[in-house]
């Protein structure tokens, strides 16, 4: 069971040196992934690409894997260096008295940054919203070159571990399937890190 704390932290599997996140596509782009260790076309670096550390935030973006495009889920460990350099280099996607100053420093910062950072709900296994936020972090210009040819560190499919789960919580099976679901812990954030997105950890 996760903590049911209140609030916006990172939370993420993490090692010293990688943190994981997730990401569902159609097979045409998963498996050139898997295959390439990377993402290489027909994945498109001009679109932004957005990674997401809660798994189950995923499988509610994902429906469990069951949505149009988004069948196959990866697991991808990034390097937390790069990880880090994303969210230094990030606009929020909403304006937010207390971290800008005003609508035009905002607005600034989104037009000057190639990366996005948005708070959601996150999810539980039931993919009720939770009173704590999951961060998804959308990458676009030189931010997807970056991770594409630097960050990545492994690609896994995660797709069965996402059918046992969801089939845990069909049966009604709730404590076992949160026992299935990847365990996460807060990540914690160096303090200029923590002002800039918002957060509390």
């Amino acid at each position: 069971m996760r903590e049911a704390d209140h609030g916006r932290l990172v939370r993420a599997a993490y090692s010293d040196s990688t943190i994981t996140v997730y990401q569902a596509f159609p097979q045409e782009i998963a498996e050139p992934a898997l295959r390439a260790g990377t993402f290489v076309a027909p994945f498109k670096r001009e679109r932004m690409t957005w990674i997401k550390p809660s798994f189950l935030w995923m499988m509610y973006r994902s429906g469990w894997a069951r949505k149009p495009n988004q069948e196959r889920v990866l697991r991808i460990e990034i390097d937390r260096v790069g990880f880090e350099w994303a969210l230094t280099h990030s606009a929020l996607s909403h304006f937010q008295p207390g971290v800008h100053t005003d609508r035009d420093q905002w607005r600034a910062e989104v037009a000057a940054c190639p990366v996005r950072v948005q708070w959601d709900p996150d999810r539980s296994v039931l993919l009720e919203p939770q009173p704590w936020r999951a961060i998804q972090v959308g990458l676009s210009g030189e931010a997807v070159s970056r991770y594409v040819d630097h960050w990545i560190v492994d690609i896994a499919d995660v797709t069965e571990l996402v059918r046992t789960t969801h089939s845990l919580v069909l049966d009604g099976r709730i404590e076992e399937a949160e026992r299935e679901a990847p365990a996460e812990r807060p990540y914690l954030l160096p303090e200029p890190l923590r002002r800039r997105l918002g957060a509390d950890g």
